[in-house]
């Protein structure tokens, strides 16, 4: 049988922190997905998701000083769930996105996808 763990989001970048491992470039940085939906009483809602993405520079992952507050991005890559023990004593849980191919939308461009 065969598994997949792929991801793919586009949205909008929130923070942003690029630094040097090993010989490699990596950025880490937010972004943020809407969903526009109407609820049982017909009232739009929108629901807002925020998501830990780290991108490590390469072939298909490449601009990393582009990456800004605000700019829209087109993500592919798999989900990283780590486990860990809080600074109170819980326990937590961490879902970072470890991207494997990065798309810098340009202002004003008409973004096209699939479902």
């Amino acid at each position: 049988m065969e598994q997949i763990n792929k991801i793919e989001l586009l949205g909008t970048v929130g923070s942003v922190r690029l630094q040097n491992v090993a010989d490699k470039r990596m950025a880490k940085f937010t972004m943020v997905t809407n969903r526009a939906y109407k609820n049982k009483e017909g009232a739009p809602v929108i629901e807002t998701q925020w998501h830990n993405v780290t991108a490590f520079e390469g072939k298909n992952v490449q601009d990393l000083d582009r990456i800004e507050k605000g700019r829209a991005v087109h993500v592919w890559g798999r989900l990283q769930v780590q486990h860990y023990t809080g600074l109170d004593g819980s326990d937590r849980t961490a879902v970072d996105i470890i991207c494997n191919r990065l798309d810098l939308i340009r202002q004003g461009e008409e973004i096209q996808y699939e479902m």
